[in-house]
């Protein structure tokens, strides 16, 4: 009995960032914003690049709380997707040429508590949210956002999300 050849690990690579690709891609909003996910293994993190448009208090300036309710809220949802693809190309459901038609339905926010701990700096900011449970029907998730040092966020969110029917 012959083993199959595991395959290459650039191949594996280049699998999931184009799953995470097109993931990010059907939101125009992530676009518009300029959110970007930076994937390490199944770890995500966002990065919210600096741009003059984000800015909501010029006197400051700070970034807008809208903007960082909507970058907290990103990082959760994608995360919360990224996790459910994630399973499925680990399992092998998940057909590399047809990763764009079955990309799952994303989660919609149920509520969403942002707390702002200082003011978002004119600087390039980076969110990770980790998902405390993830059921069929229900998802509770935690993130926090931070500039220059992890420890010292900027804000932090708790959100539940509603999940999409999976096509098990």
């Amino acid at each position: 009995m012959t083993r199959a050849q595991p395959e290459p690990v650039q191949v594996v690579k280049q699998r999931r960032d184009a799953a995470l690709r097109a993931l990010v891609s059907g939101v125009p909003y992530i676009t518009y914003l300029g959110i970007q996910f930076d994937r390490r293994g199944d770890e995500l993190t966002a990065v919210l690049p600096f741009d003059e448009k984000l800015i909501g208090n010029p006197m400051l300036p700070a970034i807008h709380g809208g903007v960082t309710a909507a970058f907290l809220e990103v990082a959760s949802i994608i995360e919360l997707s990224w996790s459910v693809l994630w399973h499925e190309m680990e399992q092998g459901r998940l057909d590399p040429d047809q990763i764009e038609a079955r990309l799952p339905r994303l989660p919609k926010t149920i509520d969403f508590t942002v707390d702002y701990l200082r003011s978002g700096l004119p600087r390039d900011a980076y969110a990770r949210a980790r998902v405390n449970r993830s059921g069929r029907r229900y998802a509770s998730v935690h993130v926090e956002a931070w500039q220059d040092n992890r420890l010292r966020p900027f804000a932090q969110a708790t959100g539940h999300f509603l999940m999409p029917a999976r096509n098990d």
